[in-house]
């Protein structure tokens, strides 16, 4: 496949994303064969550790390549979307319970898709471009591919906020979040996968750590606490109506253009997710929603708001003010037979 990379060298297997001119965008077939190659390679004594990478500068991956469903969806088939991301919440599920290191290095953008094929490995890198985020309020859809149990497990508020406003991290504040684990200066990193490849000895990525370039959150925990720690979206808005700050003008302004459905699930959903979930946990909540975005959420519209027409000018279904909770409701509930991770599939 053109679009990925998969062999084994040394002990390491190896996937390097290789669309860097569609910034790495993760397909459904890169999905399967990425989830193929880890079931073949878990039982491989051969393969000690998994590294995965892209070509680029620009992306590690920006994304899930959504077009497909767009088009499917907007014919009325919604069975395929579901598919899509059932299969690819399996995968997410894969690597994040994977019993051997799973090492992923992001360069550039990494978002959406992207962080559930990295951020639930047992190594995250990040260096000076990474810029890591969950956008996918602003198409209509919440965080998902287990990010929602990454934005629960962020310091108090910081999780709601990263999942309304798409704010992207760098280095220093993914490391906080919880979206990555080391720096090391991206010029270190082709020594290090050698290495890594030749001798499969992780001590050598403490070696390589540095410490991370100091990111902007920490010294506004206060406010993530003070306004987004709450389930309530109108309780946000109207927290940030009393603030005259940079950081508060700004996310009121993210609000103001993201789905209203979208942001009130997200709340939902990180309020139903603790320190004991599991990743099962996170994917079968954010699977209750995107198996319904087509048919009753924003997510047609987002995609051609964004990615189609590209005016940037989605024309919601809902305002923060006359969204009806029965409806947040209805898009958080159990599918029944289609609920993902049930009985025998934990």
């Amino acid at each position: 496949m053109s679009d990925i990379d998969i062999r084994i060298t040394g002990v390491a297997g190896r996937i390097t994303l290789t669309r860097p001119k569609a910034l790495n965008a993760l397909s459904y077939d890169m999905c399967l064969a990425i989830e193929q190659a880890l079931i073949q390679w878990r039982d491989d004594d051969a393969v000690q550790l998994v590294i995965i990478d892209a070509e680029g500068d620009r992306a590690f991956c920006a994304g899930g390549d959504i077009a497909d469903l767009y088009d499917s969806g907007t014919r009325g088939d919604y069975a395929c979307g579901q598919k899509f991301w059932a299969d690819e919440y399996r995968l997410n599920a894969l690597i994040a319970d994977y019993p051997k290191p799973y090492i992923a290095f992001m360069q550039g953008f990494t978002m959406g898709g992207g962080v559930g094929i990295s951020c639930h490995g047992s190594h995250r890198i990040v260096g000076d471009t990474s810029q890591i985020a969950m956008p996918e309020c602003g198409i209509g859809l919440v965080p998902d591919v287990g990010g929602s149990l990454i934005l629960a497990r962020a310091p108090r508020g910081l999780g709601a906020y990263l999942g309304l406003t798409a704010t992207r991290m760098t280095a220093g504040d993914a490391i906080y979040a919880g979206f990555a684990d080391t720096y090391i200066p991206e010029p270190k990193w082709p020594a290090l996968i050698k290495a890594l490849e030749t001798k499969g000895n992780l001590a050598q990525i403490s070696a390589a750590a540095e410490a991370a370039p100091r990111g902007t959150f920490a010294e506004h925990a206060a406010f993530f606490d003070q306004v987004f720690d709450t389930t309530s979206l109108t309780d946000i808005v109207q927290n940030l109506d009393t603030m005259d700050s940079d950081i508060a003008t700004k996310a009121r302004a993210a609000l103001t253009r993201n789905s209203p459905l979208a942001m009130a699930v997200t709340l939902r959903i990180l309020a139903q997710l603790d320190n004991t979930s599991t990743i099962q946990d996170a994917l079968r909540c954010e699977y209750r929603f995107t198996a319904r975005a087509m048919e009753h959420g924003d997510f047609i519209e987002g995609i051609r708001a964004a990615i189609i027409d590209k005016d940037r000018n989605p024309r919601w279904a809902d305002t923060i003010d006359t969204l009806d909770a029965a409806k947040v409701d209805m898009m958080t509930s159990p599918l029944g037979a289609l609920d993902l991770f049930t009985g025998d599939m934990t």
